[in-house]
């Protein structure tokens, strides 16, 4: 995003700071497509206003201790929690939530935000594993996060959304009580807690105002994330429920570098199919391509929302736009505190005899693999086996000038 003003830009800086505790200088050079010396500037600037702490490499929240940001390690892994106040009072379990992730500086900040400050609350630490999705590493980090002593996981892979079957007898043999973020076993039926964003419901939602609006074709533009297929369901049934055009455009960009050749083009095409279908409104996930395709869309002389309404998914960076982009907002924040909250209260719960294999029969196989079956049926103290719980929260629409509404808010 090169083009970004420099307010707007400070501004992401600081909603990422304050959602994650801290922020480095090459991270965000490469999140928001400028040099190191861009950001340090950036930094500079905030901390003359008070507004965060310079230490090495990066930043931390203003009055935070130095320390926190060295808690962070190469291998990708930080401890907390980084609260920058009084140490919180031990935890009778002494719990350790052991958090994978597929990134640091989109989406999950808010989500690990969420999770932060249940663990603060309750005294427990948490330790970050990074994945990433154009190099997965799922299976590794789960490996490490288990060595560094966690007694519970929290676990947002980089694969897809239904987490496929190695990934899951990974997570059983691991011993350890797990909640999946944003993520649900491919097996429908498996005993696996979850919280997850009703993303088909968020992708209607977007539809739905754009229809209301008066908008009979409504095209559609993905990223190749584990988000993309559900809001692909989600309009698909918003065109089929509320008669709209079926042969509006529906891309699928893929994960090109932003600012890339091959984006451009995409988003081009993209364009030139909603133009000569007469296609005037568009959903685009994410916040990342919608901010490109209302640039291009200028580049062109046409106007947002006169010429082409549109309506972002995530909701990171959504408001920062030339033109603020209404946006679809899954619960980021909410969705970590009720994993943590979950997680924790089955910790506190659960009773695992002394000399039991605390594998439960799925360790790996001759090759290295996983297999076995599900662990069994977890009890408490008073032998009652506990519920499985599976936890759907319902994103939000936060209407602003893209849509060509006035400004207000939608959702249920």
């Amino acid at each position: 995003m090169p083009d970004m003003l420099v307010e707007q830009r400070q501004e992401l800086l600081l909603r990422e700071l304050h959602a994650s505790g801290a922020v480095r200088v090459a991270e965000l050079a490469a999140r928001f497509g400028v040099s190191a010396g861009t950001i340090r500037r950036d930094l500079s600037e905030l901390a003359s206003l008070g507004r965060l702490t310079k230490v090495r490499g990066g930043a931390i929240l203003a009055g935070q201790r130095a320390e926190a940001m060295a808690a962070g390690t190469a291998a990708g892994t930080t401890a907390g929690p980084l609260t920058g106040g009084a140490e919180p009072a031990a935890p009778a379990e002494g719990h350790t939530l052991g958090l994978l992730v597929p990134s640091a500086t989109y989406y999950y900040p808010r989500v690990l935000a969420g999770v932060r400050a249940v663990a603060a609350r309750r005294g427990a630490r948490v330790v970050i594993g990074l994945t990433d999705y154009a190099q997965p590493r799922d299976l590794q980090q789960i490996d490490g996060l288990c060595g560094s002593g966690v007694t519970g996981l929290l676990i947002a892979t980089a694969g897809p959304h239904y987490l496929p079957r190695e990934t899951m007898a990974a997570l059983h043999a691991t011993g350890r009580p797990f909640v999946l973020l944003e993520r649900q076993p491919q097996d429908p039926y498996a005993a696996c807690e979850f919280v997850v964003s009703d993303h088909r419901q968020g992708a209607y939602q977007a539809v739905r105002h754009l229809h209301r609006l008066g908008h009979r074709r409504v095209a559609l533009y993905l990223t190749g994330s584990p988000t993309g297929p559900l809001v692909r369901e989600g309009h698909a049934d918003a065109v089929r429920r509320l008669g709209l055009d079926p042969q509006a455009p529906v891309t699928e960009g893929g994960r090109p570098s932003l600012g890339s050749p091959q984006a451009a083009r995409g988003y081009d095409a993209f364009i030139d199919a909603c133009l000569a279908g007469g296609v005037r409104a568009a959903l685009v996930h994410s916040d990342h391509d919608a901010l490109e395709l209302l640039q291009r869309l200028r580049g062109r002389g046409l106007r947002t929302p006169e010429d082409m309404a549109l309506i972002a998914y995530d909701d990171e960076i959504a408001a920062l736009a030339e033109v603020p982009l209404t946006a679809v907002a899954p619960p980021k924040h909410q969705l970590g505190e009720q994993a943590a909250e979950m997680l924790l209260s089955r910790l506190d719960r659960l009773v695992r005899p002394e000399g039991v294999d605390r594998s439960d029969g799925a360790v790996r196989d001759e090759d290295g693999g996983y297999g076995g079956e599900e662990p069994a049926e977890e009890a408490d103290a008073d032998g009652r086996a506990l519920a499985v719980r599976q936890v759907t929260l319902q994103p939000r629409l936060t209407i602003r000038r893209s849509c060509g509404a006035a400004a207000a808010r939608e959702g249920g």
